[in-house]
């Protein structure tokens, strides 16, 4: 028998006869089957994120347990919801105040339903970008080379970039089509931010350029930090690469600061590998095959010492002769190194290859001033 006072409160929250057992009977198998659907879809998910992923360690991450956890709490809701008034009216409880059930269930499955389903949708697309951007990071940041690092850091900004131009962009859409479905109309929405996207687009368009190419510039891998680059004839070394700006410090020590925008033509010297290149002027009457055979030994010779040998990555090469000047004949080499090592290898070959000159008397032809005196008319001559 139901308890007197559980029998007043059903009376004062339904109209028509029903005890606590109707009750009872109607909210315990609504409850169960929710927590069986709610169960179900979170197993569900992490079958296809393990899928997907292929990595349980990520799935133990807070980032993939709280979406897990609300998307199960987010069915189980929307289960109780709908099947929780019909439940009670088969039960023959009817609510003496507030909408009718028949109202409700009808929302629930119309609109309510399709508000639930946006909300659940752009969160799992936002914490899914989150996700990725985390993978991706992850895979970037193996190693601890000064490559693995900046590629760790290249990957971290351009993640955060994507990251939140998707949250923006996700949580826009979908507050508009929630709007929608509560009957407003989102068309001075649309107008207002269009017109504002507009102004937007016409006062800070040099921002955007600046923004988007350094975005394809951090993307492309064009010039990374530790770099030596000559951006718009000025070269230095890079120190700095944001989504705005390029930061280069040249052998002065100067700073100079580039819109990445206004980047008309960039030239990076300590991309993958360098070349140092030397030209050599010898004496006319020296014999240029003995000259380059001389060039390959000095190369060879540097190729095969503890110190410099490790940067050079293979053997000089003699291009020949380059030019005739007017008082020696100009011939060209050049000896590939590692990035950034192509001065201190070639100051090296310069220095080897003065010794060797010197060594097989070679001449090292230089330009000789000559003065013509011209003789005075009014100065007596020697017969006289």
């Amino acid at each position: 028998m139901a308890m007197p006072g559980t029998c007043s409160m059903l009376t004062r929250l339904f109209n028509g006869s029903g005890d606590a057992r109707s009750a009872l009977l109607a909210i315990i198998p609504t409850i169960a089957a929710a927590w069986l659907v709610a169960r179900v879809v979170r197993r569900l998910a992490v079958a296809g994120l393990r899928r997907v992923l292929q990595d349980n360690i990520l799935l133990s991450s807070p980032l993939v347990r709280g979406p897990l956890r609300l998307l199960g709490a987010a069915a189980f809701v929307l289960v109780v919801g709908t099947l929780l008034f019909p439940a009670l009216q088969l039960a023959g409880l009817h609510p003496r105040t507030g909408m009718p059930l028949r109202t409700l269930a009808d929302w629930a499955f119309g609109p309510g339903l399709k508000v639930i389903l946006i909300v659940i949708n752009a969160y799992a697309l936002v914490r899914l970008t989150a996700l990725l951007v985390r993978r991706f990071e992850h895979d970037m940041n193996r190693g601890t080379t000064m490559d693995a690092l900046e590629l760790a850091k290249r990957a971290k900004t351009l993640g955060a970039v994507v990251q939140n131009a998707t949250v923006a962009l996700v949580v826009g859409i979908a507050l508009l089509m929630i709007l929608s479905e509560f009957g407003l109309n989102i068309t001075p929405v649309l107008t207002g931010a269009g017109i504002a996207g507009l102004a937007l687009g016409f006062g800070a368009q040099t921002l955007v350029r600046d923004i988007i190419s350094g975005f394809f510039l951090i993307l492309e891998d064009q010039v990374r930090v530790g770099d030596v680059a000559a951006i718009n004839g000025t070269a230095g070394l890079v120190e700095t690469i944001n989504l705005r700006t390029i930061v280069l410090r040249d052998v002065e020590g100067a700073v100079h600061v580039f819109p990445n925008g206004a980047i008309n033509t960039l030239s990076n010297r300590t991309k993958d590998f360098s070349y140092y290149v030397v030209d050599v002027s010898v004496s006319y009457y020296e014999d240029v095959d003995r000259v380059a055979a001389v060039l390959r030994e000095v190369g060879a010779g540097l190729q095969s010492d503890p110190i410099f040998g490790p940067w050079v990555l293979a053997p000089i090469e003699v291009l020949g002769v380059d030019d005739f000047t007017d008082w020696a004949v100009r011939m060209k080499a050049r000896i590939k190194t590692v990035p950034q090592k192509q001065w201190a290898v070639g100051r090296e070959l310069r220095r080897r290859i003065l010794n060797a000159f010197r060594q097989h008397g070679f001449a090292i032809p230089f330009p000789v001033p000559r003065t013509a005196v011209r003789p005075d008319p009014l100065a007596p001559s020697e017969g006289s």
